[in-house]
């Protein structure tokens, strides 16, 4: 009798054993979904996923065929650090494609994120650094490409972008991804984007500062300015957000950025104990002048932080993660998001923490987050 698998086990059928055939002990799907299930229970090396299966054998015997039972620590080295990348983000994206509905409107930031203590001094390797696309209404991850330098984001973000369906949907980026093809690319595949403003792209920026350092009271309060106004309270501080769009169309520049439309402002009031400070943040836009709709963007490329790299580095430690070999850090960190993706799927109300505490506990949880 045929055992049920999840269906996230379909996904990886296209990947390539990169053992020698004949020489195999264990099914390179086996070795996969235990690796999964170890990072969700909060396994974070080789050595501990090996214990989780070693502990949940039983289990994993119920819809896995373990031939020769648990592989060793040294095997899920072995095989998951020369699993071809591509291969292994292309199963990812087909996963995340059957799972995640993408609806217009969707806020998709972009940015990345250095695995700290994947560098290899030995052999002059240095941390790679991971781009990530992430869905904002849904908080999951929709795909991520490998750097070697936080600088190569802006060639490693268009890589990203040709992954992603994103018609009808809204891209930020912060400053480093402020490029004239980043922007034409994003327009190109239907969607609309969100930049941020810094030292990088000098004239443009000081052409924006100029527009609003320029207007006074009278015009800001005319039909020319739209603003929208949101604050938070928390941790012992009061944050008031002032935002404001007006029509980019007078800008120098606005012909040599496919798709600019609007341009924007955020002034930001934080409220502490005895301590008062200002920062105004720039942004170019394709969205209409809508200040609530450019708030609502902004707002939610904060959420790539706080939710993913706060998350990983917190829950999954991945800062402190030394898996450095060959292609095991870029896949490694494949196998987090999809935990990330799995625990988030879980509807019960608790933290990722709890969740992977849980998990580890509770086998029919696990098999719950596996269904996700």
């Amino acid at each position: 009798m045929k055992k049920q698998q999840p269906d996230i086990v379909s996904h990886f059928g296209n990947l390539i054993d990169p053992r020698v055939e004949g020489k195999n002990r264990h099914l390179l799907i086996d070795i996969i979904v235990i690796a999964i299930c170890g990072v969700v229970s909060g396994a974070s090396g080789w050595e501990q996923i090996e214990t989780f299966g070693q502990a949940k054998q039983e289990w994993l015997a119920t819809f896995l065929e373990l031939p020769n039972g648990i592989p060793g620590h040294d095997t899920f080295r072995r095989v998951i650090s020369r699993l071809n990348t591509k291969i292994f983000q292309e199963c990812f994206l087909s996963w995340v494609h059957s799972v995640v509905e993408v609806v217009a409107g969707e806020v998709i930031p972009i940015d990345g994120k250095t695995l700290r203590r994947s560098h290899d001094s030995s052999s002059g390797k240095s941390a790679i650094h991971m781009v990530s696309a992430w869905a904002a209404s849904n908080r999951l991850v929709l795909g991520q490409v490998k750097t070697d330098e936080k600088s190569n984001e802006i060639t490693a973000i268009p890589e990203l972008l040709k992954l992603l369906e994103i018609k009808g949907c809204i891209v930020t980026i912060d400053a480093m991804g402020c490029q004239k093809k980043i922007a034409e690319q994003i327009i190109q595949q239907g969607g609309d984007y969100v930049l941020g403003l810094k030292g990088n792209q000098g004239s443009l920026l000081e052409a924006v500062e100029t527009v609003f350092s320029q207007a006074d009271a009278e015009t800001f309060n005319s039909d020319k300015f739209d603003f929208y106004q949101s604050e938070s309270k928390g941790h012992g501080r009061h944050e008031i957000r002032s935002h404001y769009t007006t029509d980019a169309a007078e800008l120098p520049v606005v012909a040599q950025w496919k798709g600019l439309r609007t341009i924007g402002v955020v002034v930001s009031e934080r409220h502490g104990k005895n301590k008062k400070t200002t920062e105004c943040r720039y942004y170019i836009s394709s969205q209409e002048n809508n200040s609530e709709l450019f708030a609502k963007a902004v707002r939610s490329h904060w959420g790539i932080e706080n939710s993913l790299h706060y998350v990983l580095d917190v829950t999954f430690r991945e800062d402190e993660c030394r898996i450095r070999k060959d292609d095991a850090p870029e896949n490694f960190a494949v196998l987090r998001h999809i935990a990330r993706n799995l625990l988030q799927r879980e509807k019960t109300k608790m933290s990722i923490k709890q969740k992977q505490f849980r998990a580890a506990c509770d086998n029919r949880f696990l098999g719950s987050v596996l269904a996700g």
